[in-house]
């Protein structure tokens, strides 16, 4: 008797030490403001017009709201099974965001991706945020945020290009890449590597859709460095009559590359940062060849308080009349640890077929200037 009930106790203090090494987490954040915008257009196409100012409640002045779940499982050795399911959402009027296909929302639109991580590195399957992102990101003063940042002077030289803003299938580089595997190497010495292939999974076109990228990222003393290659086979904008048979086919061309060279100092306080990056089309680069200049300035007053500004530049390769020029300046104060309010102005000069916006989701007319001015908060969960 007193072996069983021995026995049954290991058992349970088994069971209860292997669910103790399990974990899953609900997570997410709302983030909402208030929009003043002098211009504006209905669409990012390339003859759209201006239909004047706008007033209105805006999601996203610092990164769109979003929820999700992520979990981890320590199988034992220092290897970990995790997974992540993360998507945005508009907190004006709880739509879903996008997908590849056009005009299609989608509730995981970020992250649906399983991996394994160890001492070697993590390796992710599935739809992510590609890893040149999260160079960009660490190498912009302002930390590619929603409103006038790296990311939206990136997202310029896209909607240049023709992305039409109806999906996520970027015509230059890319934000999520679906049915990618990615590779995150430990740092060594500061250094690290990110590797992506997503396969293409076409019929009959071993190269059709298929995309990769590799980042080189250095972080140490206060300096961030980052190197990116970006190439896609496929991954111009579909057109909007998309997923109508035939409307997209397969082609196999090599048709969307992207590098960028990017670095962030920072020191007391104080932050500078400067990129380079070039986006174009090499099936076709008399028609898609654009350059992306961007620096910054910043400076945290406190533990609470920062301020960050910065200028990005945009110049077709192909035609010197079409250039645009942003300059962004805000402010964030951190109420608690997980709620923070922000305030922020910008400004572009959009010359030629330009429609470089100010903040992500809110076109303006090709070779408008526009200012914008929003003020809102963003609380985690």
């Amino acid at each position: 008797m007193k072996l069983k009930l021995s026995s049954a106790a290991a058992l349970a203090l088994f069971a209860s030490a292997v669910h103790a090494q399990s974990s899953v987490t609900l997570y997410g954040t709302i983030d909402t403001g208030l929009l003043y915008q002098s211009t504006s257009a209905s669409t990012f196409l390339p003859k759209a017009p201006n239909t004047g100012s706008v007033f209105a409640l805006k999601d996203g002045g610092i990164y769109a709201s979003n929820w999700g779940l992520k979990g981890t499982e320590d199988i034992g050795g220092g290897y970990k099974v995790n997974f992540k399911l993360q998507g945005v959402f508009n907190s004006t009027n709880g739509k879903f965001g996008l997908s590849d296909t056009p005009g299609v929302t989608a509730m995981f639109n970020q992250y649906a991706a399983v991996g394994v991580s160890g001492p070697f590195g993590t390796v992710d399957a599935g739809r992510q945020i590609v890893p040149m992102i999260y160079a960009m990101a660490d190498t912009d003063v302002r930390s590619a945020q929603y409103f006038g940042s790296i990311l939206t002077a990136w997202l310029g030289i896209n909607q240049a290009a023709g992305w039409p803003g109806t999906s996520t299938n970027a015509p230059i580089g890319a934000l999520y890449d679906s049915n990618a595997l990615v590779y995150q190497s430990p740092k060594f010495y500061g250094a690290s590597l990110a590797l992506e292939y997503a396969p293409g999974g076409v019929g009959g076109q071993i190269q059709g859709g298929t995309r990769e990228s590799a980042v080189l990222k250095y972080s140490n003393y206060g300096l961030n460095l980052a190197a990116v290659y970006y190439n896609g086979h496929d991954t111009n904008p579909f057109p909007l009559t998309y997923p109508t048979a035939g409307a997209a086919p397969a082609t196999g061309l090599n048709n969307n590359r992207f590098y960028y060279l990017g670095a962030l100092y920072t020191i007391g306080g104080f932050s500078v940062s400067a990129s380079y990056g070039l986006g174009r089309n090499p099936a076709n680069t008399n028609h898609v060849d654009f350059e992306m200049l961007s620096g910054g300035l910043g400076y945290k007053f406190s533990s609470v308080f920062k301020v960050t500004s910065g200028f990005y530049y945009l110049k077709d390769r192909n035609n010197s009349a079409n250039h645009s020029s942003e300059v962004a300046l805000g402010a964030e104060y951190s109420l608690s640890k997980t709620t923070l309010t922000y305030a922020q102005v910008g400004y572009v000069d959009n010359r030629g077929t330009m429609n470089q916006t100010i903040i992500y989701g809110s076109p303006v007319a090709p070779g408008v200037s526009t200012t914008a001015v929003m003020v809102g908060i963003r609380h985690s969960f």
